[in-house]
């Protein structure tokens, strides 16, 4: 349903990220309503009422935000807990099935605005990779959907409570322990990526890469 509260929309995708596909999607379902755009670069958001930032890497100035009367940024986890870098992947490590989502304000300081909207993303424990970053991908075009067309009846609440806050995973947290067993790290193996990050183990001073897919 269109909204006369919203003509322009944009949608920022800093990097190569797995997200780009899904902000593609997006743009696509709301360009039949609505002026869209990706973009690329924070450089090129344009004036308008609503920018998603999605998988953005760099942070958004002030001046900036300020093209938009709403800059909206998907983050799953529980805010104030669990912001920062990688919460899917540090949840699914930790052994959650039921990862919160929420849609927030971007503001100066990073994932700490109001939030919109909460759902939550369940698993069942077995997805690799690719499989729950295709249903983190389904939910954020979900929220995004929601925020555009039920806007009206929406309201904001402040986050509250004990904030913490998670570390930017690198290629090294990819490292499996050769003295603990499969079945204790598998959690690790479902958040390594075959291509971009893969699960290695060191030997005798050797370097093993191991990946891991679904064997139907």
């Amino acid at each position: 349903m269109k909204h006369e509260t919203f003509k322009a929309i944009t949608i920022l995708v800093d990097n190569n990220s797995w997200i780009l596909p899904y902000a593609k999607a997006l743009v696509t379902y709301f360009s039949a309503n609505y002026q869209c755009k990706l973009v690329r670069n924070a450089d090129d958001i344009m004036q308008g009422d609503v920018c998603f930032l999605l998988g953005c890497t760099q942070i958004i100035s002030e001046k900036i935000l300020h093209r938009n009367k709403h800059n909206l940024v998907v983050h799953e986890s529980s805010l104030p807990k669990g912001k920062g870098f990688a919460p899917m992947s540090w949840q699914i490590i930790e052994g959650q099935s039921s990862i919160p989502v929420c849609l927030i304000e971007a503001t100066k300081n990073v994932d700490s605005g109001k939030i919109w909207l909460r759902d939550t993303l369940e698993l069942n424990g077995s997805e690799l990779h690719d499989e729950w970053r295709c249903k983190q991908g389904e939910i954020t075009i979900a929220l995004a959907k929601k925020f555009i067309e039920c806007f009206p009846k929406l309201t904001p609440t402040v986050q509250r409570g004990h904030e913490s806050y998670y570390a930017k995973r690198n290629k090294s947290d990819s490292e499996l322990d050769i003295n603990k067993s499969l079945a204790e790290q598998f959690n690790l193996l479902r958040v390594v990526s075959n291509n971009d990050y893969p699960a290695f183990f060191i030997k005798d001073g050797i370097k093993y890469k191991i990946e891991i897919s679904r064997y139907d």
